[in-house]
């Protein structure tokens, strides 16, 4: 017994040292532990350490260990084992050694007993069962020696009854030979009268199957006079039966399927297949002429319902006839190659015709309301070519239909893109009817009307309408649909005709409908509300930071599994909206300071600012244009952030204007170095100007409000100096331009990004009326600040 390999589990060390078997014999589980799980397969594991056997239950090839004190090895010596433990091992490592093994000898008995407990039902079941198998094999070993006995009676008693009858058998082979022989000289003996028969009863199809079956034998024995009598009487017969046939065919006034009956019998009757061809497809031809014509008058102008459904049973009806000549024409003239491109120009004509009015009717379908009517009915159309294309291989009538599905789709992308433009054109008729109309108040509240309630109204009306429009454009693609997962059309009808022709084509529309706007003429940017450029240019804005981004995403997630063709990227429209917003901001800024620019252009021409009486007010049109300037900022803020400014000094609104400029001052300083002439003045000005910093006028705008205050403001001022310099003052003109410009300072500097730009501006209008006033007198600092204040 080895100590070692009981209740050891793989990996653990074989050292045997006090540690290492306490370790083991921690390990060793109970012997009544039987429900304890693993128990089982842990014994048997022991059993087979202990007997040298591997999981398969063969002995372990070992490798040979000649160490006499190895407890594992074949060549185990206990003495020499003892003798080493006592030379090495301590008092307390030898007893603890005893224990270890005295438990694991313990335990392994255990196990032993429990197996042995465990299989004793299982031996004594075994027994039972080897014991009643061998009674069973007893029983049937008897019967099957009962059976092979009768099986051999069984034979003998038939090969004599076979010996008894087999004189017989011979005979009546005999008589049914001749039996069978008298039926068929009975047949055709009573062959002619069974062919009037038929042919009184119009059994056309029984007559000719009736003389195909003794035709053969007629002719075989047509030296004989007998049956020579009977093949004439029968040829006589069915050259009438033929006669017959052929009237009826001609008359075309049976169905289709009794002309096909008559076709076969004729050909069975051995007439031209090449004539019956041409009867055949003639007669087909004028049936589906007549079912053309038919759907042709019911294209015509009716109410919508009834078209569709007459259009519907018409389109039925005529592929449902043509697959049914198709399929008859095939299996009447199949041995008869050379008739194949009579069918195949029999088809293709008629199927030219009847495209030209599905194509009509297609055509006639303006409404983009419900797009699953048509949908269906450009299915039902392509299932139906499809079936032509399995009855007639090389065919051009599938690829024909596909084109006209394809082009169908293509338009109705078409009329949706135009909806969407309407709605959008209408949407902005909307916007500006809600601009031009005053808030009325309901119920203490302002109608919601204001700017943000109608660009979000606006851009979510939009947004919907797309959606709408993909759900209804979706239906092309449903899975039900057959066409639909068709290579050669949702590829193409997917990036191309889905993407951009309608999303793309649409939001292009957007932005170059937005940019008309900008190029309206006439100094107060024509009949488009400012206020609508605004939005506008706000709309474009959105689209260009998010609304792009998020259709194309839609659009993409619904139609695009993967690219066909290359497609217009996301970069490509949002720069498109940027710059259509740019452009719109811009106009508004220019209509808007023109706006400002043409009360300060009347004010200053309308006026004798030579004669003017003493100021003692601020004039009405300044105070005017602080509110319009004031409006106009309260518009824009709520579309556009704030934007950054520059630092304000702390009397902004309180800085005084000399009445001349820095270069005037110098001019008026500078006698000493001319003493000869006066100083050229407006020269000195312009040399000023020359080294001034240079204000941009109409430069492009930020998108935010002060860039936008500040645009028109440069505007309007800009004008107010352009008026000012065309005009010659007296005294009381200049202070009257003082005092105005000194209002406009105390309010305008709020409004701009830099207040040294509204200071420089009105210092110029100042000077420059100064230069042009006949009687230079400025009015005192203090009383301008009073007028202004009181004004």
């Amino acid at each position: 017994m080895t100590c070692h390999r009981i209740g050891h589990t793989p990996g653990n060390s074989n050292d045997l040292s006090p540690l290492g078997m306490d370790g083991e014999a921690d390990e060793t589980v109970a012997v009544g532990d039987d429900c304890v799980p693993g128990r089982r397969r842990r014994v048997h594991g022991m059993l087979k350490l202990y007997y040298g056997l591997n999981e398969e239950g063969k002995a372990a090839e070992e490798s040979e260990s000649l160490d006499p004190c190895d407890i594992n090895g074949p060549h185990f010596d206990p003495e020499l084992y003892l003798n080493k433990l006592r030379r090495e091992c301590s008092l307390a490592e030898l007893m603890d050694q005893e224990t270890c093994m005295v438990k694991q000898i313990r335990s392994l008995d255990s196990d032993m007993q429990t197996l042995v407990y465990e299989n004793y039902n299982k031996f004594i079941s075994a027994t039972d069962t080897i014991r009643k198998m061998k009674n069973d094999f007893k029983k049937m070993e008897d019967e099957m020696d009962c059976l092979s006995a009768n099986m051999a009676a069984i034979t003998e008693f038939s090969a004599s009854i076979s010996g008894t009858l087999q004189d017989q058998h011979t005979q009546i082979t005999k008589l049914s030979g001749v039996h069978t022989l008298l039926r068929k000289l009975q047949f055709l003996f009573e062959l002619p009268a069974r062919l009037n028969k038929c042919l009184e009863l119009q059994a056309y199809a029984q007559a000719v199957s009736s003389h195909r079956r003794a035709r053969c034998v007629l002719q075989q024995y047509s030296h004989l006079p007998s049956f020579k009598g009977i093949q004439d009487d029968c040829h006589a017969i069915m050259d009438k039966l033929a006669q017959e046939l052929r009237q009826k065919f001609r008359d075309g006034g049976s169905s289709a399927k009794d002309l096909s009956e008559c076709v076969e019998l004729l050909l069975q009757l051995d007439e031209p297949a090449e004539e019956l061809c041409d009867k055949f497809l003639s007669h087909a031809r004028s049936r589906l002429e007549s079912d053309l014509q038919g759907l042709e008058a019911e294209i015509r102008p009716y109410p919508s319902a009834a078209k569709d459904a007459s259009a519907r049973r018409g389109c039925n009806e005529f592929v449902s006839s043509l697959c049914l000549v198709i399929t008859s024409y095939q299996e009447l003239f199949i041995n008869h190659a050379q008739t194949g491109e009579l069918l195949h120009a029999f088809v293709d004509n008629l199927a030219a015709r009847y495209f030209s009015l599905v194509e009509r009717r297609i055509q006639e379908e303006k409404s983009v309301g419900d797009n699953s009517l048509l949908v269906r009915a450009l299915d039902r159309f392509h299932r139906r070519l499809q079936a032509v294309a399995k009855l007639l291989p090389g065919s051009a009538v599938p690829n024909k239909g596909t084109e006209i599905v394809i082009r169908a789709a293509t338009e109705r992308v078409k009329q949706y893109l135009s909806a969407l433009q309407s709605f959008y054109m209408d949407s902005l008729t909307d916007v500006r009817q809600a601009l031009a109309t005053p808030r009325l108040s309901v119920a203490g509240r302002d109608a919601p009307n204001s700017l943000p309630e109608l660009l979000s109204s606006l851009s979510a009306s939009i947004l919907n309408q797309i959606k709408s429009v993909l759900a209804s454009v979706h239906l092309f693609t449903a899975k039900d649909i057959t066409f639909s997962n068709k290579p050669y059309f949702k590829g193409e009808f997917c990036s191309q005709g889905v993407r951009e022709s309608l999303v793309v084509s649409f939001i292009k529309f957007v932005c170059q409908s937005s940019r008309h706007f900008c190029e309206s003429a006439g100094d107060k940017g024509g009949s488009t509300p400012p206020a609508l450029l605004l939005l506008l240019s706000r709309l474009c804005l959105d689209y260009e930071t998010s609304t792009i981004s998020y259709i194309l995403t839609l659009t993409d997630e619904q139609f695009l599994d993967q690219h066909h063709s290359p497609v217009t990227p996301v970069t490509t429209l949002c720069a498109e909206a940027k710059e259509a917003a740019q452009k719109l901001l811009n106009h508004y800024v220019k209509v808007q300071g023109l706006i400002i620019s043409q009360m300060l252009r009347k004010s200053v021409e309308t006026r004798d600012w030579v004669n003017t009486i003493e100021p003692r007010n601020v004039r009405a049109v300044m105070k005017r244009v602080v509110e319009d300037t004031t409006s106009i900022d309260v518009q824009v803020g709520l579309l556009y952030e704030e934007g950054v400014r520059k630092a304000h000094s702390s009397d902004s609104s309180k800085r005084t204007f000399s009445v001349y400029s820095s270069s005037r001052q110098q001019a008026r300083y500078a006698a000493s170095y001319t003493p000869s002439a006066p100083m050229d003045t407006n020269l000195l000005s312009n040399i000023h100007k020359l080294f001034s910093e240079r204000i941009d006028i109409f430069s492009s705008v930020e998108f935010n409000k002060v860039s936008v205050m500040t645009g028109i403001i440069k505007i309007s001022l800009k004008t107010f100096l352009e008026c000012v310099r065309l005009r010659t003052f007296g005294r009381y003109g200049l202070q009257q331009i003082q005092v105005d410009c000194h209002y406009l300072q105390m309010y305008l500097w709020r409004f701009v990004s830099d207040e040294n730009l509204v200071h420089f501006l009105l210092d110029e209008i100042v000077g420059s009326s100064a230069h042009r006033c006949l009687d230079p007198a400025p009015m005192e600092q203090s009383v301008i600040e009073v007028i202004c204040e009181r004004g």
